[in-house]
């Protein structure tokens, strides 16, 4: 007897799955039972019953998308005038005081909002980078775990440090700085009570100190050795600007990326925010080494960072993922949008033909799961894969006209917002709008903690 799936999309203008065959399915259908895709088919192929049928005519299906660098935090200091200016030092100068008023309710809120914000456009996996943790300010990255799980989204937490402030020649104030033993002993706890193993996994945590222009060298040592020993990844960002590569070498002699290496980070269990300036001949040993990159063209852009090489990175073989990154620095956090400008940004660097929507899908799915160390897990609609999915509308004014190509279609035209975004075969939006019930109370409370966090002081 044939199993009923929990849910059926059908009759998409298409279905892009991008699977291993990258297959396109015209007409086609989804079905996910359990949590887990449990069919994909075409209009000539049988469709199991379903306790519920979304009909997706007029829209294209892609895997639900992945955001492979966040901090989710900063949405609380979103478009904050006096840091609209400077690059990315004076911008976290700017903000460090800021940001050392967090605490849970905090965290809470903001992941709330902007995991809420990442779903209407289509994500269904996000990471974060907490790296602020003031005294006293309580578990921060369980707040952020338990506002996910309120949502039913995907996530995968790091634990984010800073130990070099400004008297040992870092750049945030000591109130945001902890000492190593303190973080390891923080990230071993979180491992333990939140990082879930299981292929289908909502929930996991990775090791994450910030930068290395604020943390030690023996905490980034001795963090890739806990990650060794948990079995679990590594995230830090890395060659974000020509600043970063001129600190690094006055403080160790060394470039970003030898640096990386001289830690013992330069393994596939990493990846890597940024990657904007690492030369020929570092990207092919991070292609070597498997090392993934989040690539963030927003904030690139907005702070003035640079045009991050992303085809030589893919063509050495290091995973490239996209990342909206901070709100406080790329102001809007939609992954669809991300997508768009690595596509144009793609053409600009190596002409039109360079770099198509496909490519950017690919960022945006596939991509991102091999940073996150789930390649067949998440990032495609293939039987056994999570069943995580976005239904986007090609229809309305924006798109008349579009009729040769849905994939090209769906970044070149729009806006565009997902109608559906589902998670393992459940609504985290439905018609556009978001299912939990709470946003309207968080984003009162939102409101009333952002004013607190920039208050003048």
């Amino acid at each position: 007897m044939e199993t009923t799936a929990d849910l059926l999309v059908h009759d998409a203008d298409l279905v892009a799955t991008v699977d291993d065959g990258r297959r396109e399915i015209a007409g086609g259908w989804v079905a996910v039972t359990g949590g887990v895709v449990s069919g994909v088919g075409g209009p000539g192929d049988p469709r199991p019953a379903a306790a519920r049928a979304v009909d997706a005519r007029g829209c294209l299906v892609t895997p639900g998308l992945v955001n492979t660098h966040h901090h989710l935090y900063q949405n609380l200091t979103r478009s904050y005038a006096p840091a609209l200016t400077g690059g990315l030092f004076d911008w976290l100068v700017t903000l460090y005081p800021l940001w050392a008023r967090l605490d849970e309710e905090a965290a809470y809120v903001s992941a709330y909002v902007g995991l809420t914000e990442l779903a209407l456009a289509g994500c269904t996996t996000s990471t974060d980078h907490l790296y602020v943790h003031p005294r006293g300010a309580g578990d921060l990255i369980g707040a952020e775990v338990r506002a996910a799980q309120d949502l039913g989204v995907r996530s995968h937490f790091t634990r984010g440090s800073m130990s070099l402030s400004e008297k040992d020649g870092g750049l945030p104030p000591d109130s945001v700085v902890q000492d190593d033993d303190e973080v390891l002993a923080e990230s071993e706890r979180l491992v333990a009570a939140h990082h879930d193993r299981s292929p289908h996994a909502l929930t996991r945590i990775a090791l994450a100190p910030c930068s290395p222009f604020s943390v030690s060298t023996s905490l980034m040592t001795r963090t890739a050795e806990l990650a060794e020993r948990l079995d679990v990844r590594l995230h830090t960002h890395l060659a974000e600007t020509q600043d970063e590569d001129a600190f690094c070498l006055e403080r160790f002699g060394r470039r970003p990326v030898d640096h990386l290496a001289d830690v013992g980070w330069m393994t596939d269990r990493t990846w890597l925010a940024h990657v904007v300036w690492p030369s020929a001949d570092e990207v092919a040993r991070l292609g070597a080494a498997r090392v993934g990159a989040a690539h963030c063209p927003s904030s690139n852009m907005v702070l003035g960072s640079g045009l991050a090489p992303v085809a030589e990175l893919r063509a050495a073989g290091a995973p490239v993922g996209l990342g909206v990154d901070g709100s406080a620095s790329a102001d809007a956090a939609s992954l669809w949008l991300e997508a768009r400008t690595a596509m144009l940004q793609g053409k600009l660097r190596h002409g039109a033909a360079s770099f198509s929507a496909r490519d950017a899908l690919e960022l945006a799915t596939r991509g991102g799961a091999a940073c996150l160390g789930r390649t067949g897990e998440i990032g495609q609609l293939s039987v056994g894969a999570c069943g995580d999915l976005a239904v986007w509308p090609l229809t309305g004014p924006a798109f008349a006209g579009a009729l040769s190509d849905p994939v090209e279609a769906w970044l070149r035209c729009g806006p565009v917002a997902a109608r559906h975004t589902v998670v393992g075969g459940r609504f985290v939006v439905e018609d556009g709008v978001p299912v939990h019930p709470g946003l309207d109370a968080q984003l009162a409370v939102h409101r009333r903690v952002s004013e607190r966090v920039q208050a003048p002081r």
